[in-house]
């Protein structure tokens, strides 16, 4: 191999893992505002085009964080999302990624909690220099409920 062609395939990983790291932290500050209750650092993360589906019922992605703080805040008082394992697979601008989620939940009035599992699973583009969700589908496949 040349310098060159070296050089060129150290480029080419440097940026690679400088997007999965943008990605990753584009959906880690998606579930920080969230747990802020922070509408406009959730709406930070999708593309003006983008939107959340939320079972069939698809919401425009800028206007998801207003959408969880009204649901958030109607049925808990405090919200936390962990982002655990991350898969990422990239194609030039366009990125398809699963993260999975554990969401803790302290119901209001604090006596009870719930624990939610699930996963993220994200279509996102690289515009303009700057990953974003085009697509969130987000599911829910493990519940637990008990005494906070």
């Amino acid at each position: 191999m040349t310098l060159e062609a070296d050089v060129r395939e150290l480029r080419a990983t440097v940026q690679y893992m400088k997007d999965r790291q943008d990605i990753l932290d584009c959906i880690t500050r998606n579930s920080r505002g969230n747990d802020r209750f922070n509408a406009e650092l959730v709406a930070s993360t999708y593309h003006p085009d983008g939107f959340h589906e939320v079972g069939s019922n698809p919401i425009p992605g800028p206007k998801y964080g207003e959408h969880a703080n009204h649901a958030h805040g109607a049925m808990c008082d405090q919200n936390m999302h962990h982002v655990t394992m991350h898969s990422c697979e990239i194609d030039g601008n366009v990125a398809h990624a699963e993260s999975y989620v554990i969401g803790l939940l302290l119901d209001k009035g604090g006596e009870t909690s719930r624990i939610l599992s699930g996963r993220y699973i994200d279509r996102l583009e690289k515009r303009n220099g700057e990953w974003r969700i085009v697509v969130r589908r987000a599911t829910v496949e493990v519940v637990l409920e008990g005494t906070a």
